[in-house]
């Protein structure tokens, strides 16, 4: 069995009115920042924010009654969970999922509300993988694997016809890989309609598991990655004998580009991108050399991040333009020094949020004083400037 476009467009077919058609816009800042010329595909605007309900969706489509009856299984701790959840809820199929003891609570809530058993099992993916064969076994269901199966990369296909409809002549296509149904499918429709379009794969510098099958390496997998939704330790069978022809190149990419292309979905794009679903962004800002001047289009795969994580993301992101700074201060422990440097900050512009008085450091004398001052400014210039006024003060600080 193989791919084609006719079963991308049947797909299509099949999944329309059922999903939303996502739009693809061009993003003028994206643009000025990265040197490309960047559209974005907001996969996040689906129901359960993610991409994975085309594919799980045009599977459960293809279910003969009797299959659709007797229900569906699957092993997944993310957004395939909640797409089979949920769309095979709407269609009255019976859908149980194996999740991992260490999935978020969130997300195991999010896959039961949508109307799935959810079994927790094993300590990895693959242990819960295991056990859900098992279970598929004894109870006879029809097991809906996450990326290695033809129907789900078709469904996931549907995103380039889509894309390449609403702007022809996109001359790129950045695709996160996990296990490669994304960009099998993407890879398929976008070579067919377009042979001259170059296909991208991006993955997590930890989770190298397409570069190393593709260039013979043994590398290992693991570490804690942001984009969990791409932490896969190995492709998928079928989905790499499908890509692998159609793949251009592949690239690595670090955490902090991770990071600051969720920082920008946020500020510049005002939407929520999770780890994986800024990985197309995060090639650009890594690699810009590569997509300089050309037209890109970028699959905001999902949405689906802790808060928390976002929260870290954000704050970490101010840390290095310098726009949040922790400055070390050490004086003369006499009454009205803080107020002093409070001052100078002050009328600087700089906002103060943090401060930590310490007077029983070993390293600063018995009659000293150490200040840690966490300020916020408006740039890396501004930080720079209230640095030198306290210098000039008489208190020369040093960034911790």
């Amino acid at each position: 069995m193989t791919l084609t476009l006719e079963d991308i467009k049947a797909a299509a077919g099949r999944l329309a009115g059922h999903i939303e058609r996502t739009p693809c816009r061009y993003s003028r800042t994206l643009s000025e920042i990265t040197g490309a010329q960047v559209w974005v595909k907001f996969e996040n605007l689906q129901f359960t924010a993610a991409y994975k309900e085309r594919g799980a969706l045009n599977k459960l489509l293809l279910l003969t009654d009797e299959e659709r009856s007797r229900g569906v299984i699957a092993a997944s701790a993310g957004n395939h969970a909640q797409g089979l959840a949920y769309h095979g809820a709407r269609l009255g199929v019976p859908v149980t999922i194996v999740m991992p003891k260490g999935t978020p609570f969130v997300k195991v809530e999010h896959t039961r509300q949508h109307g799935a058993t959810v079994v927790i099992f094993g300590d990895t993916y693959d242990e819960a993988a295991a056990h859900a064969q098992l279970l598929r076994e004894e109870r006879n269901l029809t097991f809906v694997h996450p990326f290695d199966d033809y129907d789900v990369m078709a469904g996931q296909g549907t995103i380039a016809l889509e894309m390449l409809e609403d702007v022809p002549d996109l001359e790129v296509l950045p695709v996160p890989i996990g296990g490669g149904g994304l960009v099998s499918g993407v890879a398929t429709a976008a070579k067919a309609i377009n042979p001259n379009i170059r296909v991208i794969g991006c993955e997590p510098a930890m989770f190298p598991s397409f570069t190393a099958r593709m260039r013979g390496l043994n590398a290992e997998a693991g570490g804690q990655t942001i984009a969990e939704g791409i932490a896969v330790k190995e492709v998928g069978a079928k989905t790499y004998g499908i890509a692998r022809p159609l793949m251009d190149d592949v690239l690595l990419l670090e955490e902090p580009y991770i990071e600051r292309a969720i920082a920008l979905y946020c500020n510049v794009e005002k939407t929520i991108a999770e780890g994986a679903g800024a990985a197309s962004l995060a090639a650009l800002l890594a690699y810009p050399e590569r997509f300089r001047g050309k037209k890109c289009g970028l699959i905001l795969t999902g949405g689906n991040i802790d808060t928390r994580l976002l929260a870290s993301v954000l704050t970490r992101e101010l840390v290095r333009a310098q726009r949040l700074v922790s400055l070390r201060i050490i004086g003369d422990d006499r009454p009205g020094l803080l107020a002093t440097v409070s001052r100078v900050i002050g009328e600087m512009g700089g906002n103060i949020i943090e401060v930590a008085h310490n007077r029983l450091a070993l390293d600063v004398p018995a009659k000293g004083a150490e200040f840690d001052i966490m300020i916020e400014t408006r740039d890396a210039q501004h930080t720079h400037e209230i640095m030198d006024a306290l210098r000039e003060s008489g208190y020369p600080p040093r960034a911790v």
